[in-house]
């Protein structure tokens, strides 16, 4: 079977992380997959935050777990690394750029042998005035809107797949 298609195949969500951090040269790997992403017009809008400081990773995790209304746990699973995927509020194509890079973000970790996982409520993190004072300090300019986490790690579970729904294809021949 072709190694793509295998990957796509076997990747799963991974909800349990090890503490060990994956090595920069892993990260940036990952990273660089995200920024093959195809995009509309090949404008490579979305940009990608990488977050291995713990402090940061940590308030962003308070802050979605804010949003999600569940401030007793971590929506990160405990990974070490986040990556925030954001792209330009006024790029029309902007939430399927940014979702081309996730998927290309999990791939990349998973055949790197990291677990991945995609988090939800980027952009109501991003869109607070803690959220943007995170962007402003880290020096990123513009008018971001959060796409997605992706978040980062050694797998602590194997999930097992689920079969695919049958009905899902249609031909017109």
């Amino acid at each position: 079977m072709n190694q793509v298609i295998q990957a796509m195949e076997e990747r799963r969500s991974i909800r349990a992380y090890t503490d060990e951090m994956p090595s920069r040269e892993q990260i940036d790997q990952v990273i660089e997959a995200g920024l093959w992403a195809a995009s509309g017009m090949n404008t490579q809008g979305p940009i990608i935050v990488a977050v291995t400081n713990r402090e940061l990773r940590d308030r962003l995790s308070r802050m979605n777990a804010e949003v999600m209304g569940a401030t007793d746990r971590d929506p990160f699973y405990g990974a070490p690394v986040v990556l925030v995927v954001l792209a330009p509020r006024d790029a029309r194509n902007r939430v399927y750029d940014g979702s081309l890079v996730m998927g290309n973000l999990m791939l990349a970790a998973h055949a790197l042998g990291l677990g991945s996982c995609w988090i939800h409520r980027a952009r109501e993190e991003f869109d607070t005035p803690e959220g943007k004072a995170i962007l402003s300090d880290l020096g990123i300019e513009g008018d971001y809107e959060g796409i997605g986490h992706c978040i980062l790690g050694y797998p602590a579970e194997t999930p097992a797949p689920k079969p695919r729904l049958d009905g899902r294809v249609f031909f017109a021949e």
